[in-house]
């Protein structure tokens, strides 16, 4: 039985991650769980799951979880940071799953390295922002880091027993999110509330907006940039509007080997959970005949910019992915607060990039000093365009 630690059990994915794991009693148990503020469902999970060890974000959380949860359950409840840092390097854990949204989920995440847990990586971002550190310290230790995305554990399994020099390119394929068949003009008009609707799939808020912003798309192709050590410059995205094939390899030779499967998180989550095994599940089964058509565009960088500014850093490297990210998490919040309209999220991105002096091969602390500094800037850039 593999125990199972879960960063991030109230979003989206940790609530999926779990429901994998109910269903497949006898391959897993729920050994730790960290969340933010969600401490109702926290309580609720520990109820069911009975972790031995949890973490929420402030002492306040912390003090509310202990109420609710009275004599029911006694566990350790940790908070801040060296909280979740503590959960994440849990002794009793053999993997974790690292599912926190953005920036935050670095430093959980080289806590289950350094311990020399593996990982099952839903934190995009965690690799975007340091992908050279987690992968050298994910080599040195001997630990597999095995992607949850639905788009990289295609990826990862289409090269199962490929040689590296067989490959010619990756093809990331992306849904398009709700905006991508709109024109320039309309886009200036979309609001938040058909930002969040996607079409396919259920999320988070953020990965939500971004995917409507494509800008999840460059997050991805840089994060595929560390994960299978391929340049940018042979990571292509395509427009995949029924959200079928999650993504394809182009051999040398010619061949092009897809994974296909209908959209449900559970099923990369499966893979990465009980990899190199594979499990049963009650999922609907996929039927190409019902869909018919599967269709597939160029993405258009002049509609969605952010995609294309998430390439540039990738090809620029250093610190720039960082302040990308940073950037983008600042105005992604600003939109969701209805400080600034859908089409300043790539304006506030590119004005925080030009401005940045890119620094190669950062420390962990100059990436996080840069994270900081982009927070800083990209606020000051939202206020500028409220007023303007």
């Amino acid at each position: 039985m593999k125990k199972i630690t879960i960063l991030g059990s109230t979003g989206s994915i940790g609530v999926s991650t779990l429901d994998v794991i109910e269903k497949n009693p006898k391959a897993f148990k729920v050994t730790a769980l960290a969340a933010g503020r969600n401490v109702k469902l926290l309580a609720e999970q520990i109820i069911k799951y009975k972790p031995e060890i949890a973490s929420v974000s402030t002492r306040e959380d912390a003090e509310k979880l202990r109420q609710i949860l009275g004599r029911r359950k006694k566990i350790p409840i940790l908070y801040d940071e060296t909280g979740v840092e503590e959960v994440a390097s849990y002794p009793s854990s053999d993997m974790v799953v690292s599912a926190i949204s953005g920036a935050a989920g670095l430093k959980p995440t080289l806590a289950a390295i350094e311990v020399g847990r593996d990982v099952a990586l839903a934190n995009k971002e965690t690799m975007v922002i340091a992908g050279d550190i987690v992968t050298r310290r994910a080599k040195k230790k001997k630990i597999k880091i095995l992607p949850v995305d639905s788009e990289h554990s295609a990826i990862f399994q289409c090269l199962a027993g490929q040689k590296a020099q067989y490959l010619r390119r990756i093809v990331l394929t992306a849904s398009g999110g709700p905006f991508y068949r709109l024109s320039r003009n309309e886009l200036k008009k979309v609001t938040l509330e058909q930002a969040l609707r996607h079409p396919r799939w259920k999320m988070g808020s953020k990965i939500t907006i971004d995917s409507a912003s494509l800008m999840n798309k460059g997050l991805e192709v840089i994060e595929a940039k560390w994960l299978f050590d391929v340049d940018v410059a042979r990571i292509d995205v395509l427009i995949h509007p029924q959200s079928i094939v999650h993504s394809m390899i182009e051999l040398r030779d010619g061949s092009v080997l897809a994974q296909l499967g209908i959209a449900d998180m559970r099923i990369p989550i499966a893979c990465a959970l009980a990899y190199p095994d594979r499990l049963t599940n009650d999922l609907p089964v996929l039927n190409l005949s019902e869909i018919g058509l599967l269709e597939f565009f160029k993405p258009d960088m002049k509609k969605f910019p952010c995609l294309g500014l998430a390439y540039e850093a990738g090809r620029l490297g250093g610190t720039a992915p960082v302040v990308l990210n940073a950037t983008n998490e600042t105005a992604v919040s600003a939109f969701t607060e209805k400080k600034i309209c859908f089409n300043d999220l790539p304006k506030v991105i590119e004005k925080v990039m030009g401005k940045h002096r890119v620094k190669k091969n950062p420390s962990l602390a100059d990436i996080l000093g840069t994270d900081r500094e982009a927070r800083i800037e990209a606020g000051m850039i939202i206020n500028q365009l409220r007023k303007g």
